[in-house]
């Protein structure tokens, strides 16, 4: 919106996507449920609502309770009533990862297909909570093939698959025009 604001870009030129990660998810359902926002969609991954407690991981070993009161707002169920009554961006990609304890895609796939029918998809990918923050690790073997560089490889392909699907399931909702690399 900047790049329009300051007319870097003219009008129109490029669509405008939100993308979030866990708590980044509920920012986006925020901004669109309180906030006249101009979206073509929101990209969703690993959405996480819960309270404080229950989204951030090791928050109680902080032992932060007494001297402070750690926690969002609005409330989860806050949350809920202003994306299932205010919520004004259509078209959404809702993604939820095999392996994530602390994803609630499925309690906001409901909601959002209640407000836009046919405008919401939602994909289940291989992969964790943490898929979306991984790094393509760039190994390169020595002159000799040893353990470690065996070991190396295998580390990079199992982090890099889940990362590259979730990239290619991305690119292909925001183009579903694109031709499938195979």
């Amino acid at each position: 919106q900047r790049l329009h604001t300051t007319r870097a870009i003219s009008d129109r030129s490029l669509p405008i996507y939100g993308i979030g990660h866990s708590m980044g998810c509920k920012l986006h359902l925020l901004i669109g449920s309180l906030y006249s926002v101009e979206r073509a969609g929101n990209i969703l991954i690993s959405y996480n609502n819960y309270p404080a407690r229950q989204a951030i991981p090791f928050i109680e070993q902080f032992n932060l309770a007494p001297a402070f009161d750690v926690e969002f707002t609005p409330s989860p169920e806050q949350t809920n009533e202003l994306v299932a009554q205010d919520y004004e961006v259509r078209r959404n990609l809702l993604i939820k990862f095999s392996k994530d304890d602390i994803d609630q895609t499925l309690n906001l796939t409901p909601v959002l297909q209640g407000r836009f029918p046919n405008l919401v998809a939602m994909q289940k990918l291989p992969g964790n909570h943490l898929t979306p923050l991984s790094q393509q690790i760039d190994w390169q073997a020595g002159e000799k093939f040893t353990p470690l560089d065996a070991f190396a490889q295998w580390v990079k392909q199992e982090f890099s698959q889940d990362m590259m699907r979730l990239k290619q399931e991305i690119l292909l909702w925001l183009n579903p025009v694109l031709p499938t690399q195979g």
